[in-house]
C-alpha cells in the first residue's frame, strides 16, 4: 500500500486508489451542484418521488464532502462511512425497486454500478474506522471481505450485459480492431470470470486487477476517441464518467489485496492490515 501522511489534519493517502476515488467523489459533487440534477451514480430516482430536487442536491453535496474528507485523517473514517450508507440506501430504495419495474439488463446493471462503489466506500470505511469498534461487524478483514464480495458480485452484471446486448456491445468496438464480436464475447467473458474469482477467492488480486484494467482500456479505447471527436450525446457523457467512476472504484478494491501473492488461492490476514 502507498502512504502519504501527515500528522494531525494533514493530508492521508492510502493508496493511489484512495486517491483516485476520492477525487473522483469531489469532481461528481461539484458536477451535481452545477448541473443540478443527479450525476450518472445517483441516477434512477422516479420524477413523481417528492422533494428530488432536496435529494439532488443530497447526493451532490455528500459527493463532495465525502470526497474531499477522505484526504483527511481524522476526517476519512467518517467520510467513508456517510458515503457508504448512501450507497447502501440508494441500492435498497432504487436499485432494488428497478429489479421489479426496468428490463433485466438495465436493473442489474445499475445493480452492479451502485454494488462497486459500495465496495470501494467499503474498504476504505474499513481501513480508517480501526477505533469504531462498535461497527466491529463492518471493519477491518470482516469489512474489506464484505467490499470484495460485493465488488465481485457488482462486475457479473457487466459480463451479462455483453452477452444480453451483443448488438449494442459490438458498436463500441473500435474500428481499427478485428474481430468486433469477439471482443463483445471477450470482454464479457472476462467480466464473468473476474466477478467469479473474486466471490471465490481464487486468484482474486490478479482478477481485480485485470478487471480494472479493462475498465481502464474501454475508456481509453472506447470513449476517448469519441470524447476527442466532440460527438458525444448525453448518454454517452454518462457513459464516460461512469466508466471513470467505476475503475476509480476498482482500484480501491484492487488495492486492498495489495499484500496478497498474485496467483494466490485465498487471502491472508495481513490483506486487511491498513
Amino acid at each position: 500500500m502507498h502512504r502519504i501522511s501527515r500528522n494531525g489534519n494533514a493530508i492521508h493517502i492510502a493508496s493511489v486508489g484512495h486517491a483516485l476515488f476520492a477525487a473522483t467523489m469531489v469532481g461528481l459533487g461539484i458536477f451535481g451542484l452545477i448541473k443540478s440534477d443527479f450525476t450518472v451514480v445517483w441516477q434512477g430516482v422516479p420524477k413523481s418521488v417528492p422533494a428530488r430536487e432536496v435529494l439532488i442536491y443530497f447526493t451532490a453535496l455528500i459527493s463532495l464532502a465525502s470526497g474531499i474528507g477522505l484526504f483527511w485523517r481524522r476526517a476519512a473514517a467518517l467520510a467513508a462511512a456517510a458515503l457508504l450508507a448512501s450507497f447502501i440506501l440508494w441500492f435498497l430504495l432504487w436499485r432494488v425497486r428497478a429489479l421489479f419495474i426496468a428490463s433485466l439488463i438495465e436493473s442489474t446493471w445499475s445493480c452492479g454500478q451502485t454494488m462497486v462503489m459500495m465496495a470501494a466506500s467499503w474498504v476504505l470505511f474499513a481501513w480508517f474506522s480501526k477505533n469504531w469498534t462498535r461497527f466491529g461487524f463492518a471493519t477491518g478483514d470482516k469489512g474489506v471481505r464484505i467490499a470484495r464480495l460485493l465488488y465481485g458480485l457488482g462486475l457479473i452484471p457487466f459480463g451479462y450485459a455483453h452477452f444480453a446486448n451483443l448488438k449494442g456491445t459490438v458498436s463500441l468496438v473500435p474500428s481499427w480492431l478485428p474481430w468486433h464480436a469477439f471482443w463483445a464475447y471477450f470482454t464479457g467473458a472476462t467480466f464473468i470470470a473476474a466477478g467469479v474469482a473474486i466471490v471465490a477467492g481464487v486468484f482474486a488480486r490478479l482478477a481485480a486487477a485485470l478487471s480494472v484494467l479493462q475498465m481502464a482500456m474501454f475508456a481509453v479505447l472506447v470513449w476517448l476517441p469519441i470524447v476527442m471527436r466532440g460527438s458525444l450525446n448525453t448518454f454517452q457523457w454518462g457513459e464516460v464518467v461512469m466508466t471513470l467512476a467505476l475503475t476509480a472504484a476498482g482500484w480501491v478494491v484492487a488495492d486492498s489485496y495489495s499484500n496478497t501473492p498474485w496467483l494466490a488461492s485465498r487471502a491472508s490476514d495481513s490483506d486487511y492490515d491498513r
